[in-house]
Parts: C-alpha cells; sequence; structure tokens
C-alpha cells in the first residue's frame, strides 16, 4: 500500500547538525529561560506598580510562553545530538532595582530593552531564521517562537503607552531619551559585532538546522530601525534615527 508524502510543513530534510548548532540551540535554552524570570519579575512589578489588570495577565502568559520556549528549545538540543543541561547561575538571573529611583522607572528600562527592542527585532529575526530553516523539529520550534513573538512585541508597546499616561510621564520620557541610545549600542554589539578573522565559515547544513550567519543578524537589525522603530518610537514622541546614530 503506498504511504501519503508528509505534510508541507513536514520537509524531511536532516542533514548532520554540527557543534555550531548544538552551542545555538542550548544558548537558546538559557536565553528563554532568562526571558520567562525576567517576565516574572516585571510582572510582579506591574501588580506593585497598580498597572492595567489586562497588561498583568498578559504578562503572566508571556511568562509561561517563554518556558515553553525554553523546552522546545531543549528538545531540538537533544534532537542534535546534545547531552547534558543549560548553564544558568542564580545570579545571573532575574532584574535588578536601582536605589534611590522610583519601581516605574526600572518598569521602563525592563519594557523599552526587553520589550521594545528585543521583543520588536525578535519577530523579523525569527522570520529569517525560520525562512531558512528545513529541518523539521526546528521548524515547528521557529513556527511556535515567531508566531507568540508578535504578541510579545505589542505587549511591549502597549505597556510603554501605559507608562507615558502616569503623573510621571516626564521623568519616564527624559529617562527614555538618556538611555535609548545605550540600549541600542549593546543591541548592535550582540547582533551586528564586527567580523574577525577567527569568524568560522557559515555552513548551509546550519542554516537549515535554524541558525544564520552573523551579517544576516546585522542586516535584520538595520532593516528593524527604518521599518519598525522609527515609526512606533515617534508614536509616543521620540526620535529613534538620533538615539541610533548616537548609540553607533
Amino acid at each position: 500500500m503506498a504511504t501519503e508524502p508528509p505534510p508541507s510543513s513536514e520537509v524531511a530534510v536532516r542533514p548532520p547538525a554540527s557543534p555550531r548548532v548544538r552551542a545555538e540551540w542550548l544558548r537558546r535554552v538559557e536565553a528563554e529561560y532568562r526571558s520567562a524570570v525576567v517576565t516574572q519579575e516585571l510582572t510582579l512589578w506591574l501588580m506593585k506598580v497598580g498597572a492595567s489588570p489586562d497588561l498583568i495577565r498578559a504578562g503572566l502568559r508571556i511568562a509561561k510562553d517563554e518556558m515553553t520556549h525554553a523546552d522546545l528549545c531543549f528538545r531540538t538540543y537533544v534532537e542534535a545530538g546534545g547531552e547534558g543541561g543549560p548553564v544558568l547561575p542564580r545570579e545571573t538571573l532575574g532584574l535588578r532595582r536601582r536605589d534611590g529611583e522610583p519601581l516605574e522607572h526600572d518598569v521602563l528600562r525592563v519594557c523599552v530593552d526587553a520589550f521594545c527592542l528585543g521583543e520588536t527585532v525578535a519577530v523579523p529575526l525569527f522570520q529569517r531564521l525560520r525562512e531558512g530553516c528545513v529541518v523539521a523539529g526546528p521548524r515547528r520550534v521557529l513556527d511556535r517562537v515567531l508566531r507568540d513573538e508578535v504578541r510579545h512585541r505589542d505587549f511591549g508597546w502597549a505597556l510603554l503607552g501605559w507608562l507615558l499616561a502616569l503623573p510621571l510621564a516626564p521623568a519616564l520620557r527624559e529617562l527614555v531619551e538618556r538611555e535609548l541610545p545605550t540600549y541600542f549600542g549593546r543591541m548592535r554589539r550582540a547582533y551586528a559585532p564586527l567580523p574577525t578573522k577567527e569568524s568560522a565559515p557559515f555552513s548551509p547544513d546550519d542554516r537549515a538546522w535554524g541558525l544564520m550567519a552573523t551579517s544576516e543578524y546585522a542586516e535584520v537589525l538595520e532593516r528593524t530601525v527604518d521599518k519598525a522603530w522609527v515609526r512606533l518610537f515617534a508614536e509616543h514622541g521620540f526620535d529613534a534615527t538620533k538615539a541610533w546614530r548616537a548609540g553607533a
């Protein structure tokens, strides 16, 4: 009896997984777990400052999403031949309070850095990663993560709008103006580092497992400035172009 072909989404391609593949998926486990901790603590802060119940519920859901992502990434790591688990020193987890400042200031920092920046660029990054991923397991993981990241991005901009409607808004605006260039500079170093002689050539097999070259990360980052951040920050009264240049 003839067997039915696999669904189109289940691409039957499985090149060998390299050490780079295993290292990257393990890094993603750690990153997603850290994001879960950050969002859980941020949600507690939102409760303390009396945020909208809709924002609090959204934060709790995002923390749950991030734990699911960490679990899915770990399964892909094992599928790629990985052994052992992630390294998550306790002292590196969670959020830090600035002494002598209102809690709303730290809520704003996390909102802008982790969500308005991090989750906003994550959407096109995962879109690009998904385009080249043809191994069925990691492709399903990227499908799920991409779907969730859109909601996580929207949460960040909704929270920023809520914060800027508070009586503390003038001080919060000053904080964004002052610190946004620093956040952008950190993103440049993370996503668009300068190439080195030691940089290994990127393998098409690694692309099939849901990885991509550093040059592609840099390209997505630059496009996000023009396609998203300039417009979204302008809607809240900020000049992202100026901040981007200042963070160079």
